[in-house]
């Protein structure tokens, strides 16, 4: 189990907490310079917090706060961190195996000991018979396994990876999904993904925590994350397109900019009569050719095929909204859709989450709702 919650001042302000078990994949994702990978090297000690903690493993790595200082700080080689960067880092004097052997240096192993452990680590990654080839000589998807193996070799109490996916096509990174996900059933620790790919998140991630301007703002589960965001600034930061304002008051929300109104449920936090962000997901959107009495009009702006997944904007009839709605090739051909013809959507307000509307700069974005 990782436990972390540090701050620190200039020059990369950071107030971050977040938890991650033996075993859960967490990943971290925001804008760049957000202060995802400045967390990374907060954990595995190659920068210093002003105050915090990190605990791994039952372990104190660091430990300080205002009144007495540091107190604890663990170098790097004590954290026991397995860290895959961004450009793998390899050594480019040494074969595949002898980058793998590096770390393996200080322990009681002999060169051949650690020559077979870092042997073993490529038969795992699938890469045995690379044992022998200089880094140039290498894909970078075959870089990227042994800097993995690297990482992995001294047997780490966490791993962290920092955009590790992003400099390699795709049908090579979801090979690599396949082998990090067989990895984790044997590994057991906790593993820290930095990445800005929304949909890799969702795929691998069992938790996953948005950080903007050095502050972790929400985590929770991909499923929950993307229905309902904890304010507007997080809802923006995961993409979420269908997002507009409105005014709540005594469970029913008004539409900005549009005649129609929704009953929705709310936990009490919202003031009396707030002005307020809102999304819905495709759960809840359904679109058809007849009109009805809960039914809004649009006309279909713009129709993207994805293979057989098509994503519609229709723009709702006298205003500027627009919503995307997902459909089957199949569900498209029955609705006889076309860019231009007139369609109408119902959106079930059972579905609908409601936040507080946050501006960027609004610093009550960081706390609560």
């Amino acid at each position: 189990m990782l436990k972390l919650k540090i701050a620190q001042t200039l020059p990369n302000p950071l107030q971050i907490s977040l938890e991650c078990a033996a075993g859960e994949l967490h990943a971290l994702v925001g804008p760049s310079g957000s202060g995802k990978t400045s967390t990374l090297r907060a954990i595995a000690g190659l920068s210093q917090a002003k105050t915090g903690r990190v605990v791994c493993a039952n372990e104190v790595w660091f430990e300080a706060n205002e009144l007495n200082g540091v107190s604890k700080n663990l170098t790097p080689a004590q954290r026991s961190c397995g860290f895959l960067f961004q450009q793998y880092a390899l050594f480019p004097h040494l074969t595949a195996a002898e980058n793998v052997s590096i770390p393996l240096q200080n322990s009681e192993r002999n060169p051949k000991e650690r020559m077979l452990v870092a042997k073993e680590w490529l038969v795992k990654m699938g890469i045995a018979d690379l044992a022998d080839r200089m880094p140039d000589q290498l894909s970078g998807g075959q870089q990227q396994r042994v800097a993995l193996a690297r990482a992995l070799a001294r047997q780490p109490k966490i791993l962290l990876l920092d955009e590790p996916f992003s400099a390699i096509d795709a049908p090579t990174r979801k090979n690599l999904y396949k082998t990090l996900a067989d990895l984790r059933k044997d590994l057991n620790i906790p593993i820290l993904l930095v990445t800005h790919d929304l949909r890799e998140a969702d795929l691998l991630a069992d938790r996953i925590t948005v950080i903007d301007q050095g502050v972790s703002l929400q985590t929770a589960a991909p499923q929950t994350l993307f229905q309902r965001p904890r304010n507007s600034r997080v809802a923006e930061l995961v993409g979420i397109s269908n997002m507009f304002h409105g005014r709540f008051n005594a469970g029913k929300l008004t539409w900005d900019g549009c005649e129609q109104s929704f009953n929705v449920a709310d936990k009490g936090k919202i003031p009396p009569d707030a002005q307020v962000a809102w999304v819905i997901p495709q759960s809840g959107l359904s679109v058809h050719d007849k009109p009805s009495s809960i039914s809004v009009p649009a006309s279909v702006e713009k129709m993207s095929s994805l293979g057989q997944i098509a994503v519609i904007q229709l723009r709702v009839e006298n205003s500027e909204h627009r919503i995307e709605w997902e459909a089957s090739t199949a569900e498209i051909n029955r609705l006889n859709m076309a860019v231009g013809n007139q369609m109408h959507i119902e959106l079930d307000g059972k579905k609908i989450h409601i936040m507080p509307l946050r501006t960027i700069n609004d610093p009550r974005r960081f706390v609560g709702h």
